[in-house]
């Protein structure tokens, strides 16, 4: 005899498939009367907790979750659109969930099982200990496939992502600045320790004490409209003749006001972005960046994710890294 499915439970107690998914695991959230009803149906049909694991793994519902940090970003929407476009040659729709802050991911995750996602894409630049704790208990315990999309989570080298490798990048191109002749590199870089920000960071350390300089790192936000009097602040009491931003915005904010105090650009100092996004072109003179390729790691995340949706096994397992490249621009020599 077969075990009873979340299907069944749903049907004899006429309710929703979600809502029997919030009675066994989120009672609080589900008026009492309904709740009871759901519990008393399980029962009666053998339906045990760790079945509904298995139910959820066995329904197909044809849809990926997405979370993401921030769309307005152009590598973000980029990478969503090289994910949309493979999942609809798969048959699979998306489901966008911006992220949310610790306190509310318990929630967010919650959402994510009413829906009965058959994967999960992470498109967040950030992921704490907290929010990869319970990405990881939904995995294991719901059996559903959990892909990182251009980021990292570097204390568990099992956990499948798709991305370039930052800290190599961080190193090559800082390399090509001190090839040019350049002192005194300063790193513009984020607040906030996010993992591939701090993979850049590792690699830019690396190649500055292989060359015996000295560090000049500005912490700042990725917020155009609160990171101009850091960079401002910065540049003005440091002696810099190269530049690299983590992001291809924070690279031309300060090419920016290093133009606006009277720095000749690429004479006085050579620039670097990160990412190659379409505002490289845009910004005067056009800016020399890391290659990353946004969308072939939104497409590439999506095939691995339907791979393990279909239960194929991967040929590799951990951190999948695609090939990245340096393109010189007018902002350096």
């Amino acid at each position: 005899m077969n075990k009873a499915t979340i299907y069944d439970v749903a049907a004899v107690a006429k309710v929703s498939n979600a809502t029997v998914s919030r009675a066994l695991n989120n009672p609080e959230k589900v008026k009492p009367e309904t709740r009871d009803k759901v519990l008393k149906v399980a029962k009666e049909l053998g339906y045990k907790a760790n079945a509904f694991a298995k139910g959820l793994a066995s329904s197909k519902s044809t849809q990926v979750a997405v979370i993401v940090s921030d769309l307005a970003r152009a590598s973000v929407a980029e990478m969503v659109k090289g994910i949309g476009e493979v999942a609809t040659n798969y048959g699979y729709s998306i489901l966008l969930f911006p992220s949310a802050s610790d306190e509310k991911y318990e929630e967010l995750l919650t959402n994510l099982i009413s829906y009965q996602v058959d994967g999960i894409l992470y498109l967040n630049d950030e992921i704490t200990d907290h929010q990869y704790k319970l990405i990881k208990d939904l995995e294991t315990r719901y059996q559903i496939p959990l892909v990182l999309v251009n980021t990292v989570y570097e204390s568990d080298a099992n956990l499948l992502s798709v991305a370039i490798d930052y800290e190599k990048a961080g190193y090559e191109v800082t390399k090509a600045l001190v090839q040019e002749g350049r002192k005194h590199i300063a790193l513009l870089t984020t607040q906030k320790r996010y993992p591939v920000s701090e993979l850049k960071e590792k690699g830019y350390l690396r190649a500055i004490e292989y060359y015996g300089l000295q560090p000049e790192v500005c912490y700042t936000s990725g917020n155009l409209d609160s990171n101009q009097k850091d960079l401002s602040d910065f540049v003005k009491s440091h002696e810099i003749d190269g530049v690299i931003g983590v992001r291809d915005s924070i690279a031309i904010s300060c090419m920016n006001i290093l133009k606006n105090l009277g720095r000749k650009i690429p004479e006085d100092v050579s620039i670097f972005g990160f990412q190659n996004t379409r505002y490289t072109l845009l910004c005067r003179p056009t800016l020399s960046t890391i290659n990353v390729p946004i969308y072939e790691i939104g497409a590439r995340a999506m095939k691995v994710l339907t791979a393990e949706m279909m239960g194929e096994t991967q040929e590799q397992k951990g951190q999948i890294l695609l090939e990245h490249s340096i393109i010189k621009r007018e902002t350096t020599r």
